[in-house]
């Protein structure tokens, strides 16, 4: 599990470099974005899933309580388990704030401090996002 953790972890670092540096790729920017925000999180979704489906029904606890929380995490699975769903889930947020400021016109070096935000503190880099949309006089949301 020592050596998922740590892969999965460089695989999340590498996605984050990627959308940071993205718009020096030039033509190559696009691959890098779909790389960091769909690619990666969705080796990291399958990863997880895997270790659902196997170490689920063996693991104490569940989600009734804060109790029954702290028992689930007892399982190193299903910790490991729980971090790649972070990784995976603030990654694709990373992504998605990098197609949707690019779209908005967002100057780049306005979303690193989102984008630094959404890997160590995911929703509060989301919320950042959101603040920086609506500083600049943005929709919070779009119709189709």
């Amino acid at each position: 599990m020592d050596a998922l953790f740590s892969a999965a972890n460089a695989a999340a670092l590498l996605g984050w470099i990627a959308l940071a540096l993205a718009p020096l790729a030039g033509r190559r920017r696009t691959a890098l974005r779909t790389a960091a925000g769909f690619v990666i999180p969705g080796l990291l979704a399958v990863v997880y899933a895997v270790l659902i489906a196997l170490y689920w029904g063996s693991a104490a606890g569940g989600f009734g309580s804060i109790a029954q929380v702290r028992a689930l995490f007892d399982s190193t699975a299903i910790l490991v388990a729980g971090w790649l769903h972070y990784l995976a889930f603030d990654l694709f947020v990373g992504g998605w704030i990098a197609r949707q400021g690019e779209r908005d016109g967002v100057p780049h070096l306005l979303l690193l401090p989102c984008f630094a935000l959404t890997f160590l503190f995911g929703p509060a880099g989301f919320l950042a996002f959101l603040f920086l949309r609506a500083v600049r006089g943005l929709p919070l949301l779009r119709s189709a």
